[in-house]
């Protein structure tokens, strides 16, 4: 399987996530669909407990992720360059007390920065081919069941979005590195 990607594809899925986002108002098929599936599900979860059941919500979306993110990128090649950056970083440290050996590395860096951003993009890509829509689908989901059930606020203080953004930070990370995805 070629777990290369490309920024082609993932141009022309933004660009479709994009118009799904902004048409989702007028694409009522759509719209109606994904309220068909989620309310009795995603929404029958919150409707039980809340905060509950965001963090089963964002649970299953993280653990669908990660499982893309191994399964769908090419993990050997995203760690050999993890592993590169690393070097070139402990590098950098033994030489901090010599200005122009630090430059000189510095420079190097500086360099070499567009292209690893490049092929770890290129590498990382056909995760979010998979994975784009559904979002998309998902927030415009929540947006509109939040906005129905008047902006509640998880523990107290907090929107959907910042409970969503923090708890999948954190789950995420752990899930990452509990079944080793780069």
């Amino acid at each position: 399987m070629n777990k290369k990607g490309s920024f082609k594809l993932i141009g022309l899925v933004m660009v479709f996530s994009l118009l799904i986002a902004l048409l989702w108002d007028q694409l009522s098929w759509l719209k109606d669909g994904i309220h068909s599936i989620l309310n009795p599900t995603a929404g029958f979860l919150l409707e039980w407990n809340l905060t509950l059941g965001m963090l089963i919500i964002v649970f299953v979306i993280s653990l669908l992720t990660t499982l893309i993110q191994k399964y769908a990128t090419d993990q050997k090649a995203l760690k050999e360059l993890k592993k590169e950056q690393k070097i070139m970083k402990e590098e950098m440290n033994r030489v901090k007390d010599h200005p122009e050996k630090y430059l000189a590395l510095q420079k190097k860096q500086m360099a070499e920065m567009p292209k690893t951003f490049k092929k770890t993009m290129k590498l990382s890509s056909r995760a979010m081919v998979y994975t784009a829509v559904p979002f998309i689908l998902f927030f415009r989901w929540f947006n509109d069941y939040f906005t129905t059930v008047g902006n509640p606020k998880f523990l107290g203080f907090m929107g959907w979005f910042v409970f969503y953004l923090l708890t999948t930070l954190i789950i995420s990370g752990i899930m990452k590195k509990y079944m080793d995805v780069v």
